[in-house]
């Protein structure tokens, strides 16, 4: 990855409000496996380390700031051991044993403390939220270098997706297409994946996080709901298509449709100066009125939005940040609190776009038992649904369509647009 770490060290410092604070950035530590044995998990630098380093194995390591002098990175020193059984080599910098005399010689001083905790070091809570909210809305930007990572990502991706497209057909199990989508990630260049990739057969469709299994074997007429990317150096793309297997009823063509034409204006609205939630209620209302249209919900889509009955087909925010890491620095706009809607519950973030940022588009529409059968539920929105053919369509999963936009100084950038969105 052809990023400068210096220089982006040297960009971020002056944006996290420092004057006489020491600034520690811990990388972490290994997590020994459940079982007895001296085995650990895989380890994964944290990722408000591994964005100023790039140094992605170097447990225990932290990186230091002082707004006098500027940088010190401390990795530990390489056992012998080490370099016996594992092939490790030094790491440049200086040695972790190094840190506690660096600490000493600035006793006295407010420690903010960012990344994995630092064993033994006491910090300032209060500065510390305050730098970290600093630092995460300074990362949001996506630098050139950033970018260029996510579209080599986002071509694997597209190819795993372009592998599976024979495969959509009756007697297919989500294993099989988790499988041979994930494996033609691979031949082109990422190692794993960006988070666990989810395949939805039929009413699996409707669980939002839900996982594989050889089991589930789609019949003719089922959705099959894959959400899946791959990651190239800790950066990921984060993509989902809804297809089905076989011949799709008018319905299902109708829901599928309904969600797509959300989310292409979703993308569409992807504008710097654009307010997130903005979005995520423009979709809402796009998507009721569709509903409205097929005969599921009665009434005015705005009223409806307004109401919160939306929520019981979309449950979710239309969306996150991307970048390092799924749902990389989202959150809230500096100085906002979060929004205590219920239906907002599940949005990730509250931001004002800006030029840089790459967020996802997910609008969806789910028959989720859960929410459906819910008296609670039933009784508040007696009126704005539709409950006896809501009823009849108990199994029928849901749609979920999500591409990853750019958004930039003019029109937003689909990075994923080359995955076939077609039922």
């Amino acid at each position: 990855m052809n990023i400068d770490y210096p220089a982006r060290r040297a960009r971020i410092a002056p944006q996290l409000g420092l004057t006489d604070e020491i600034l520690l950035v811990g990388a972490g530590h290994p997590i020994p496996k459940p079982e007895i044995s001296d085995a650990l998990l895989p380890f994964i630098a944290h990722q408000e380390y591994y964005y100023l380093t790039g140094l992605a194995d170097t447990a225990g390591a932290v990186i230091a700031y002082d707004p006098k002098s500027g940088w010190v990175s401390f990795v530990p020193e390489v056992t012998e051991g080490e370099r016996v059984w594992e092939g490790r080599t030094q790491q440049a910098g200086e040695l972790l044993g190094g840190l506690p005399a660096w600490l000493a010689a600035r006793k006295g001083r407010k420690i903010v403390a960012l990344g994995a905790p630092v064993p033994g070091v006491a910090t300032d809570e209060k500065r510390t939220a305050e730098v970290r909210e600093a630092y995460k809305h300074s990362r949001r930007p996506k630098e050139p270098a950033e970018v260029d990572l996510m579209k080599r990502c986002a071509v694997a991706t597209a190819a795993g997706y372009a592998a599976i497209q024979p495969l959509l057909q009756p007697g297919v199990s989500e294993r099989k297409l988790q499988i041979e989508l994930e494996a033609e990630y691979f031949r082109h260049g990422p190692q794993v994946t960006g988070y666990d990739s989810i395949v939805g057969i039929g009413a699996q469709s409707a669980v939002l996080h839900g996982s594989p299994s050889p089991d589930r074997i789609a019949r003719d007429g089922d959705f099959i709901l894959i959400d899946s990317g791959a990651q190239l150096d800790r950066y990921v793309i984060d993509v989902t298509r809804t297809y089905a297997a076989g011949k799709p009823t008018a319905f299902q063509r109708d829901l599928h449709q309904a969600v797509l034409a959300a989310e292409i204006r979703g993308c569409e609205r992807c504008r710097p100066g654009a307010e997130w939630k903005d979005i995520h209620f423009g979709a809402a209302v796009d998507m009721v009125g569709s509903l409205v249209a097929m005969g599921v919900m009665k009434g005015d889509p705005v009223s409806l939005v307004e109401q919160e009955a939306h929520a019981l087909f979309f449950p979710h925010g239309i969306g996150h940040m991307l970048g390092l890491g799924v749902r990389d620095a989202s959150g809230l706009e500096p100085g906002r609190t979060k929004d205590p809607r219920p239906s907002l519950r599940s949005l990730r973030m509250d931001l004002i776009l800006r030029p840089g940022y790459i967020v996802t588009v997910e609008p969806g529409l789910y028959f989720i038992p859960a929410l459906l059968n819910d008296p609670a539920r039933r009784a508040k929105y007696r009126d704005a649904v539709n409950w006896p053919l809501v009823d009849t369509l108990a199994g029928l999963g849901g749609v979920r369509i999500e591409d990853n936009i750019l958004v930039t100084d003019g029109a937003p950038v689909n990075l994923t647009a080359a995955i076939p969105k077609g039922i």
